[in-house]
């Protein structure tokens, strides 16, 4: 079992804006998450193992995440030129990864944990190009992170809830991952 507080610590240390220890049930699901899934509102649906529908159902992705009781989310902010600056937010997007990155390297090598569920923002990155659909099962199982929207997890809710700002004021983009055990 991880140590919470080290972890939150550790994310804060990486460059999260902030990071605090969670109950699993305190979460949140909703099947809203699916339905923008479903519309492919982000362009990766039906493209992925793990993005909907390969990464299970509401009620499996749902009991996949109560499988773990306690977990840390956290959160990078990064400033943008404006709500429009697309290239600001990617570059936003790259380095909330790479706080992630970093710590699920930690808790792999530093802390030896070996059994959690790790879920960042947006699709998984790990292939350049993902076999799915045409693949038996992903190439790297092991290496490969779905996301929190992807496990319809409520995220405005769950930060706030721990003392998380959804919202970080004007031309800021915020992004969040969450690490289960």
């Amino acid at each position: 079992m991880a140590d919470l507080n080290q972890l939150v610590e550790k994310a804060r240390e990486l460059g999260a804006a902030a990071a605090a220890p969670i109950k699993t049930s305190d979460i949140r699901f909703s099947d809203e998450f699916r339905k923008l899934c479903e519309q492919n509102s982000c362009g990766h649906y039906d493209t992925n193992w793990m993005c909907p529908p390969a990464v299970g159902s509401l009620e499996e992705v749902q009991a996949k995440v109560l499988e773990f009781s306690e977990g840390v989310v956290f959160q990078t902010v990064t400033k943008i030129a404006d709500s429009f600056d697309f290239e600001g937010m990617m570059k936003a997007e790259e380095i909330h990864s790479e706080t992630f990155n970093k710590l699920l390297e930690y808790l792999r090598s530093d802390m030896g944990c070996k059994e959690f569920l790790a879920l960042n923002a947006g699709h998984c990155t790990v292939c350049k190009q993902c076999n799915f659909p045409d693949g038996d099962e992903c190439r790297f199982p092991d290496k490969a992170v779905s996301s929190v929207e992807a496990h319809c997890i409520d995220v405005s809710a769950l930060v706030t809830a721990h003392g998380i700002p959804y919202v970080n004021g004007p031309n800021t983009v915020s992004y969040v991952g969450l690490f289960l055990f």
